[in-house]
């Protein structure tokens, strides 16, 4: 499944029936044996917590949801209509009830038992808000991470290279590893180079750490060129209308070179003053989307330590609705002071006969040498 500069994933060889009220928890089994309504124990929990969140400060309220006050009223408005229910059945809580649920399991890792006891809801309803609060923003996705075109092509480019001085650049692009834990079937494949489970999150982003393209789903295992290969940007550098006036992406050393993404030098103990001079400016202009990845983990901190849940099929849907919110934020600029951790990506590329890829990359290697020699 895609959405114009969403790439979407479904894990289907362990996929179970999906559903407006699916549970993307890990312990749904449970829930579903101790939901007689007859035999529950009610737990003590926060009363009225909703209050004492509508007297927070601004600064208070941002600390908490990572996002203000303003942004957070601006994403109800958005998602609202998707949040209610349209069809008969119990009544759900409301809406905004809902997406501090949701927000708040996104931009904090605490366990669903805390987020329950906070807010004074269920284990159900709660797994149930925050599925239903991203499967609304995955629908809105669309909207929000869209390739540069036009003007906005060319706002793009002057802003790398006012920022590095690197000349027509429409986008950084890298890969980073989503910590989870390891699924019941296949788990072997979701092991990566670094030893963790982890699925992969492919992100495209512009000079202000805007977020263009996003393509989410591959298990750990896979390298980061072939999950370049499948994804929709794979078509896009074959496709001169999405680079306007010959322009490029940039990747590192572990994507293979092309007219449309270029890579850095690789250093062979021979490097002259012009191969570093473009290798720094490359780098000055790529750390863009190194930044745009610490903010999003930074912002929806259940990204950085290890994702609240076990059923792959919904984990990309998760991750997209993050990137959503991380878009909304630069968009209304709402900004986050967090300090980023440059990930450092040491795999080499792959090789590949094809010819008419093999022109393309010699394109790119003689773009690159002229690009070189003009700075």
């Amino acid at each position: 499944m895609a959405l114009t500069a969403v790439g979407y994933l479904l894990m289907h060889r362990n996929k179970a029936p999906e559903t407006s009220s699916s549970s993307s928890d890990e312990e749904w089994d449970a829930i579903i044996k101790n939901y007689n309504r007859e035999n529950r124990q009610l737990r003590p929990r926060i009363i009225d917590y909703e209050n004492v969140i509508f007297r927070y400060s601004d600064e208070e309220f941002k600390s908490h949801f990572r996002i203000s006050r303003n942004t957070f009223n601006y994403l109800h408005d958005i998602i609202e209509e998707n949040l209610v229910r349209h069809v008969p059945g119990c009544p759900t809580i409301p809406s905004h009830h809902q997406l501090m649920i949701a927000l708040w399991k996104m931009a904090t890792m605490d366990s669903y038992r805390s987020v329950c006891d906070r807010f004074n809801v269920g284990r159900a309803t709660a797994v149930r808000a925050v599925r239903r609060v991203c499967h609304a923003l995955f629908i809105k996705s669309s909207r929000f991470i869209q390739w540069p075109t036009g003007e906005r092509a060319i706002e793009v480019m002057h802003g790398f290279e006012r920022a590095s001085g690197f000349p027509k650049v429409i986008g950084a692009i890298d890969g980073t590893h989503i910590r989870i834990n390891g699924p019941k079937q296949n788990h072997a494949d979701y092991i990566n180079r670094k030893g963790f489970y982890s699925i992969q999150l492919q992100i495209v982003c512009d000079h202000k750490t805007l977020i263009t393209h996003c393509y989410a789903g591959h298990p750990g295992s896979v390298h980061d060129q072939r999950v370049f290969r499948l994804s929709e940007v794979a078509d896009y550098v074959n496709d001169d209308d999405k680079f306007l006036e010959n322009c490029h992406m940039l990747g590192d050393a572990a994507y293979e070179i092309h007219q449309h993404l270029l890579t850095p030098y690789r250093d062979n103990g021979h490097f002259t003053g012009k191969q570093r001079n473009y290798n720094y400016r490359h780098s000055a202009a790529r750390v863009t989307v190194k930044r745009c990845i610490g903010l999003l983990k930074g912002r929806m901190r259940s990204l950085l330590h290890c994702l609240p849940m076990t059923r792959v099929d919904l984990m990309a849907e998760y991750i997209i609705a993050c990137c959503v919110v991380h878009n909304i934020c630069i968009l209304q600029g709402d900004e986050l002071n967090v300090i980023t951790i440059p990930e450092h990506n040491q795999e080499n590329v792959e090789n590949n006969g094809n010819y008419s890829r093999e022109v393309r990359r010699i394109a790119g290697v003689i773009k690159r040498d002229a690009i070189m020699n003009s700075l």
